[in-house]
This record gives C-alpha cells, structure tokens and sequence, in this order.
C-alpha cells in the first residue's frame, strides 16, 4: 500500500551486534560477506510495496535509457523510511572499522569516522547532499550491468544489497554478481543466489586482495544477471550521498 513506512524490527536493532571480524574477515579474505536473513519477510514485502509510491523518491532511472542494462531503481528522498535510515546507521559502524582496517594493510591512512553521522557531514562539506539508498525492480529479461556505485568526491568503500524477493518463488535467474580485477591479473568473478531477506557485502570499488608479498589494491564491480522470469527487488544501501 502506498505511503506505508516498513517498521525498524529486532532483526535491524540485532545489526548493532555485528562484530567487526563477523564481517570483516570474509571481506578481507574473498572481498565481501554474507549477512543472511537480515530482513524478514514482513519487511521486504513492505519495502517492496513502497516501491508504487512515487512521492517518496527523489529520482526514478531508466537502466535501458542510460545503456545501464534492464530494469528501473528508484532513489529515496529524504527523509528515508525509518527502516532503510536504522539499517544505514546500524551497519555503517562495524563497516567503517573494517575499511579502516583495509586501508592500514594498504600503508594508507585510516579515516573514516565511527558514526554515519560524522561520514554525512563530510559529504554534505563536500556538497553532496542527496540520499543514495535505493530499491531496484527487475523483470524478466531484466539485468544490471557490472558497474561501481560513485557519486562524487567522497565515497565510502563499502555498500549492501538486500534481496527482498524469494528465487524459486518470485523469480528465476537474477544473480548478484561480483567481479574482481587486479592489475596484470586475469579477472574474478562470483555469482551469489541471495534467499529473500539475505544481504551481501561488498566493496564500492577500490579494496585489497592477498598478493605474493602481502595485500594489494584491486578494484571490483558488481550487478545483476538476467532474470529469466518474474519480479525481482531489491535493496541497496550507500553510505555517501550524492551531488
């Protein structure tokens, strides 16, 4: 129903027990980590049928229209609904320890703030100022090209994808997928089937990898792969904001 706000549930409060090394480890060792059942189904259908109310979102895109690929997302105006906006806050501490924790393995400089609040501060300073959470809709044929998530000036190197919609039920097809390139390397890739409610982890672009003589900086992409039939949804939480 349009204009329904999805309530903050125990399942986003238990975010803020999230161990660094619970997320970070798998990060670190193979460039993202699994956070199953982080919404319930109650919430993703509620996301989901939020999607029809227009008013609420800043921005609609046309991924065709832009050679993007197939599909439609949808940008949040703010104020972003109290779920999306919890989840933000909630996970944004534990990721910022471990970018941090990446960035020293780099010789680079820790700097990310321990508060979502701090980080918006920054991008505001830097005028960026629109919401970036976003629900994404794909149909059959449908697809995300692999892609990174930048908005300007200040980024966070880290974002979250929810599935909201069951494979097998829902729709067929549609895998996230992740790819890593490391320079004079051949590339890697991953595909991930994510149950409804499941997140994944991942870097925004620039991350590390295990190298010969210790971590080295690689970048990755990431997107969708075609969904064969039905609906899928989606949700995607970056931390920056944008121009």
């Amino acid at each position: 129903m349009a204009g329904v706000q999805p309530p903050v549930t125990a399942t986003v409060t238990a975010t803020s027990r999230l161990s660094e090394a619970e997320i970070g480890d798998p990060l670190l060792e193979r460039g993202y980590a699994q956070l199953p059942a982080l919404l319930g189904a109650r919430d993703c259908r509620a996301l989901i049928a939020g999607y029809a109310d227009r008013p609420r979102f800043r921005s609609v895109v046309n991924m065709a229209a832009h050679g993007f690929g197939r599909g439609e997302y949808r940008y949040w105006a703010n104020p972003l609904p109290p779920l999306v906006a919890e989840l933000r806050e909630r996970l944004y501490p534990p990721l910022a320890a471990v970018a941090n924790r990446a960035a020293r393995a780099l010789g680079a400089e820790a700097s990310l703030p321990a508060t979502l609040t701090e980080f918006q501060s920054r991008c505001h300073a830097a005028g960026q100022t629109r919401p970036t959470p976003l629900l994404l809709r794909y149909g059959p044929e449908d697809y995300n090209c692999l892609h990174q998530d930048t908005y300007g000036e200040v980024a966070f190197p880290l974002q979250v994808a929810v599935c909201l919609s069951q494979p097998g039920e829902d729709f067929e097809g549609g895998s996230f997928l992740l790819l890593q390139n490391r320079a004079r390397r051949q590339s890697r890739g991953e595909a991930l089937v994510l149950e409804r409610g499941d997140a994944v982890v991942f870097p925004n672009r620039d991350w590390l990898t295990a190298g010969a003589r210790g971590p080295v900086r690689c970048q990755f992409r990431h997107g969708v792969s075609r969904v064969v039939s039905g609906e899928r949804y989606a949700l995607g939480i970056i931390f920056h904001d944008a121009r």
